[in-house]
């Protein structure tokens, strides 16, 4: 490879890796071509790029990125995937790592900290952020509708009452 396109692949990973927010370094090998092209497509789905680098050019590109606390997994035949979507990636990521024994997840970082497996795990455990996102409008909605629901039933009430009143006359 010559030294310009080993320039260029470093600057493009240092690029996107300043961007991101979370990284999953795994171990692919014993995966055939399509089954890194089915974590590609399923990656590719959840908004997260995979990319398979050289060590050495990884660690240069990490330089100066949250990336650098994962420097140390950078050892052997290694994928990289990065993106901002934390729970998304952890989830395509573990659920294919289930499914294909070959792959296997050595750790990430996240918001410039290390994470280890457990961690990935646990990130895949969470509830997607569109979920997260209902449950806090839900329980943000919830003490509102209880004071409108509050103030309405002091009318509604009064109307009972004359009901009641006239209801009495009536039978009277």
């Amino acid at each position: 490879m010559k030294k310009n396109d080993k320039q260029r692949i470093v600057d493009e990973l240092h690029t996107a890796w300043s961007e991101s927010t979370v990284g999953i370094v795994a171990q692919y090998r014993g995966l055939t071509v399509s089954e890194m092209g089915t974590l590609r497509r399923q990656l590719r789905e959840a908004g997260v790029s995979l990319q398979v680098v050289k060590n050495t050019l990884a660690r240069r590109a990490a330089t100066d990125t949250g990336f650098k606390a994962a420097e140390e997994l950078f050892t052997g035949p290694v994928a990289i995937a990065y993106g901002s979507e934390p729970v998304g990636m952890a989830k395509a990521i573990s659920d294919f790592a289930k499914a294909h024994k070959a792959l296997e997840v050595r750790g990430g970082v996240l918001d410039g900290k290390l994470i280890d497996v457990q961690g990935i795990t646990a990130l895949a455990s969470l509830p997607s952020r569109e979920v997260l996102l209902a449950k806090m409008l839900g329980s943000m909605q919830s003490p509102i509708s209880g004071f409108v629901r509050t103030l309405s039933e002091v009318p509604a009430s009064f109307v009972r009452t004359l009901a009641a009143v006239r209801d009495q006359k009536e039978a009277a």
